[in-house]
């Protein structure tokens, strides 16, 4: 059950209440006054406070104040017996949960302090989900706390989202912030890599179809918004989306409704829709790639996700973090390797980041992670992120054009954990230009291969 702090000058009634609350089972603290109660709740670990409002030297007012600064504030019922509106609707506006007033029956306490024990595990429970379902969400850089705290803060809305970032920065962790922080939690989070199919495959992905909608629809599916109702669809990569299915997915935003594939009949779900873009999706409106009323529509909520570089104090504690869901200690990576960590620019983020540690890790064996074992195999970790390379550098006897774009075109490949649309941004060219290059040099690919 809860621990619960009963704060009341009134010595028989605060005695009274412990008594009721500990036959409920839960654990109970009980002061005669404010300074008391300041004492201990500088202690922490309290669920639910019920405190008097009157109380000589420090109020309740001022217990409430000291509770919600802390860390994980408790839950506060105010008890008065003065029971004015005006009193109740200050406590209120003040942040207390609930209040009482004076006289009230015991199994009214009781009950009040069982619902907002129940409220705290939930959400508890809910915290510790995120939590495992996110690893990856590090913030100890003011940037990266502004966007979880904008996360956090959207969730509790049914607003369209857009998390705007690099490739490899945590947009689809933030995503599944998002999804598991809100009232939604409970229904499914449906994921779909916009980029990874062709925009014949994508509308019928999205909307479902018929049997008989085209050629090899054998059979009736539901698609990608059916399986979403109740929850969330993510779809990653928006900006790769042509402006056909921009239409289409448009009217959805509009109106909560679509037509699958091959049918006249609309159908009407309740899914709420966060998108993610490594691209500049007002360039892409300026440009005519991307339509306006569909960005409008969209970016009711925009997130904008940094660059690892541009979070360096994350580097190193998102390091220990993986280290520690490997089951390692954080002083397996030694000072030295830190500091290289922290000096390196990460153009890759994230995703980089996670390749690094588990090269790393095979290097190093059973001893620490030493500066030599990070970036072994890859690119120097220079200062800056990069190191200047002339093409007359690598001209010499023996020298192979196909030999050596394949490298580089895998190079980039394993750099970017093996998505291809961060490949090609390291590449510094386009993912289709991607693909050609790989098929001209012999390489099997398709383009409906999934990141």
């Amino acid at each position: 059950m809860a621990q619960v702090l009963v704060v009341d000058d009134e010595v028989k009634l605060g005695k009274l209440v412990a008594e009721a609350l500990e036959l409920d089972g839960h654990a109970v603290t009980r002061v005669t006054g404010g300074r008391g109660a300041l004492v201990e709740l500088a202690r922490g670990g309290f669920d639910v406070v019920l405190t008097d409002l009157r109380m000589p030297e420090v109020d309740g007012l001022e217990v409430l104040k000291a509770a919600q600064a802390l860390p994980t504030p408790p839950s506060v019922v105010m008890m008065t017996a003065y029971g004015s509106a005006e009193n109740a609707v200050a406590a209120m506006k003040a942040g207390a949960a609930d209040y009482l007033t004076k006289p009230f029956a015991m199994d009214e306490v009781r009950l009040r302090v069982r619902r907002l024990a129940e409220q705290r595990a939930a959400e508890t429970k809910s915290e510790r989900l995120v939590r495992r379902l996110t690893p990856d969400l590090v913030a100890e850089s003011p940037r990266m706390k502004q966007a979880l705290g904008a996360a956090r803060q959207v969730a509790a809305s049914d607003a369209s989202v857009v998390l705007l970032g690099e490739s490899g920065t945590g947009k689809s962790q933030l995503a599944r912030l998002i999804h598991y922080s809100s009232k939604r939690a409970a229904g499914p989070l449906v994921e779909v890599h916009c980029a990874a199919l062709p925009e014949t495959l994508l509308e019928g992905e999205l909307f479902g179809h018929e049997k008989g909608a085209f050629t090899g629809a054998t059979e009736r599916k539901a698609g990608h918004l059916a399986a979403a109702d109740g929850g969330t669809l993510f779809l990653d990569e928006i900006g790769e989306v042509t402006p056909a299915t921009q239409v289409k997915l448009l009217r959805f935003l509009q109106e909560r409704e679509f037509v699958p594939l091959g049918s006249t009949q609309a159908r009407k779900v309740d899914v709420r829709v966060v998108a993610a873009t490594n691209r500049d999706l007002v360039a892409a409106v300026r440009e005519g790639r991307f339509r306006e009323d569909f960005y409008y529509r969209l970016n009711v909520f925009s997130i904008e996700v940094p660059p690892l570089r541009e979070r360096k104090e994350d580097i190193v504690p998102m390091a220990r973090a993986f280290l520690s869901r490997k089951g390692l200690p954080a002083s397996k990576l030694s000072k030295e390797a830190e500091a290289r960590l922290a000096g390196y620019g990460w153009p890759g983020n994230v995703r980089e980041l996670e390749n690094m540690l588990e090269r790393a890790l095979i290097l190093s064996g059973e001893g620490d992670i030493a500066a030599e074992h990070v970036g072994a195999g890859g690119p120097s970790l220079s200062r800056g992120g990069s190191r200047a390379v002339r093409a007359a550098d690598v001209l010499g006897e023996g020298f192979n054009l196909d030999a050596f774009e394949r490298e580089l075109l895998y190079a980039a490949l394993e750099r970017a954990g093996g998505n291809k649309t961060a490949a090609a941004k390291l590449l510094g060219i386009t993912r289709r230009r991607l693909y050609s290059r790989l098929q001209s040099l012999g390489e099997k690919v398709t383009e409906t291969e999934g990141d």
